[in-house]
């Protein structure tokens, strides 16, 4: 929960820990324009006053190990990895907040936040040793044992902010992520290194061999404020977690097939099914598939007018019946123990107009241009977005939403650094690993929405030419689900396009049909047949 509170129009007081430092002070220089002064607490939240004993008990679900077969790079090898980093930087320890990076760092996953698998926690890795603040509730004996051969220790989750100054006290040079780093811990660290500098004495006097002199400073250490590495080295997927999301992925379709399956039947026999029917259907049919967890994000379930809502939610009492003569847009994912999904599918059940079909193969037609891209290396994600809208803007339409994201690998659904955006200030180039989503779309307001949506990971391509003498990469799919034919307008697209579309089917039906069987599988037979030009 984000707490700030105005007080005597004069004031703005905010909670340190709810807000990142380069949140609290963008919000600061924003105020500071209306005379506004901004306000930090220390000790108490009045929230948590108020509350009292009925505040909500914060989630104590049990930590487990993440195994290396799904993780594949053990903790030391990737606490060597940043230690490494922590030397190249002159940096003796870095504080670590974000939920995913902390997971992935110590292969290890939890179920405090829905839809993602990670636990409340902060980490500190220093050159020689590692803590883990976390409530000791959670920790099981093979958690323990766990951290144990890798050298970390536990500590209590509420004494971060005494151990940043413990730290700052004998010299240590931390870094510091300040874009996801709480304020608390960033505004403690320095004020305890004020009172550091104070004790030095003269200018030069060195207290703490341990950290200044091995750093080359002459009056202290002042902090190292940089993006953290581990974004990074988390986005680069290993073979076993490519594996493992190409594996959850099938087991998915699998589902989603069943689904599908019975989804139709349901509607050609004119049964009524509200929005949250069918997604709460869709998640009876995933929780059957082997590790599953939990679904990756609130399904997206909307039915004509809703399907316009980009992040639309539907609920009981509020949501519609499922339309069987308007456009359908159901995006969804699941978590799995070996990988996370994330896919999107737009359908007719009864006869689309001219209008519909126009505008979702034009959706389909930036889909399949962003899936057959290749560029060189080093090249940012939004260099790419415009391959996904160029059929749209040549009619002057396009979408409000960026065109990919980065997806965790049996994490969170949605992580960095990576992105395809129109937004130009993700510089981060698209690298061999990362794993992105392809989800162009268009939405017309108060009448339909349509978003087709396959997860691609960034692969080498074996390209005739290397201009500069630099690899050239590409994408490879990890969604296999078929995309309603029916709504392809065939006179829009180009031989090269029906012939992608049919090669994905046939890829399709060989990799998930003998997954499923019985109407499951005549239904995804019926719906990867080949398609011809007219």
């Amino acid at each position: 929960m984000m707490f700030c509170l105005l007080v005597a129009e004069s004031a703005l007081i905010l909670d340190q820990f709810l807000f990142s430092h380069d949140a609290a002070k963008e919000l600061k220089e924003a105020i500071s324009k209306k005379n506004l002064e901004l306000v930090y607490l220390y000790d108490l939240n009045p929230v948590d006053e108020i509350w009292k004993e009925s505040r909500p008990k914060p989630p104590n679900n049990p930590i487990r190990v993440h195994d290396m077969k799904y993780a594949g790079l053990d903790v030391a090898s990737k606490l060597s990895s940043l230690r490494a980093e922590l030397v190249g930087t002159g940096a003796s320890a870095i504080v670590i907040s974000m939920l995913d990076e902390v997971a992935w760092l110590l292969n290890l996953r939890g179920s405090d936040v829905p839809h993602s698998p990670v636990m409340y926690a902060y980490l500190i890795v220093e050159v020689d040793g590692a803590k883990l603040f976390v409530d000791n509730s959670k920790v099981t004996k093979e958690v323990m044992d766990h951290l144990k051969n890798a050298s970390v220790e536990l500590r209590p989750y509420d004494s971060i902010l005494s151990e940043i100054r413990r730290l700052a006290a004998q010299g240590a040079q931390l870094w510091l992520d300040t874009s996801s780093v709480n304020a608390a811990i960033v505004e403690t660290y320095k004020s305890a290194l004020d009172k550091y500098r104070s004790n030095l004495g003269s200018k030069g006097k060195i207290k703490n061999k341990r950290y200044d002199e091995s750093n080359g400073l002459s009056e202290g250490p002042s902090g190292v404020y940089m993006r953290s590495p581990i974004s990074l080295a988390k986005a680069l997927k290993n073979p076993a977690e490519l594996e493992g999301m190409q594996n959850c992925h099938l087991r998915d379709a699998a589902a989603l097939a069943q689904f599908w399956c019975w989804l139709e039947e349901e509607i050609h026999n004119n049964v009524e099914l509200t929005e949250v029917d069918v997604a709460d259907k869709l998640l009876e049919f995933r929780a059957k598939k082997e590790g599953f967890l939990d679904t990756s994000f609130d399904t997206i379930s909307g039915s004509g007018a809703n399907g316009a809502i980009i992040h639309y939610r539907a609920e009981i009492g509020s949501c519609s019946v499922v339309d069987p003569n308007k456009l359908f847009l159901l995006d969804s994912g699941a978590q799995y123990i070996d990988g996370t999904t994330d896919i999107t599918r737009t359908v007719h059940f009864g006869e689309p107009t001219a209008r519909e079909k126009e505008c979702f193969t034009r959706v389909l037609k930036g889909h399949i241009a962003l899936d057959q891209a290749v560029f060189p290396e080093n090249t940012p994600g939004f260099v790419l977005d415009a391959f996904a809208r160029s059929s749209l803007w040549k009619i002057g339409l396009d979408y409000r939403h960026g065109t990919g994201h980065g997806v965790g690998a049996a994490l969170n659904v949605h992580e960095g650094p990576q992105s395809i955006s129109y937004r130009y200030g993700n510089t981060t180039p698209l690298q061999k690993g990362m794993i992105v989503s392809n989800e162009p779309g268009y939405y017309e307001d108060h009448a339909f929405g349509i978003r087709i949506e396959n997860l691609l990971h960034v692969q080498e391509i074996n390209t005739p030419n290397r201009y500069g003498g630099i690899e050239y990469l590409g994408f490879e799919k990890l969604t296999f689900f078929p995309i309603q034919a029916k709504l392809v307008d065939i006179s829009l697209i180009s031989d090269d396009e029906i012939e992608w579309l049919n090669n994905y089917h046939s890829q399709v039906w060989e990799k998930v049909s003998p997954l499923v069987e019985g109407s499951a599988r005549q239904w995804l037979w019926n719906n990867t047949r080949v398609i011809h030009k007219q």
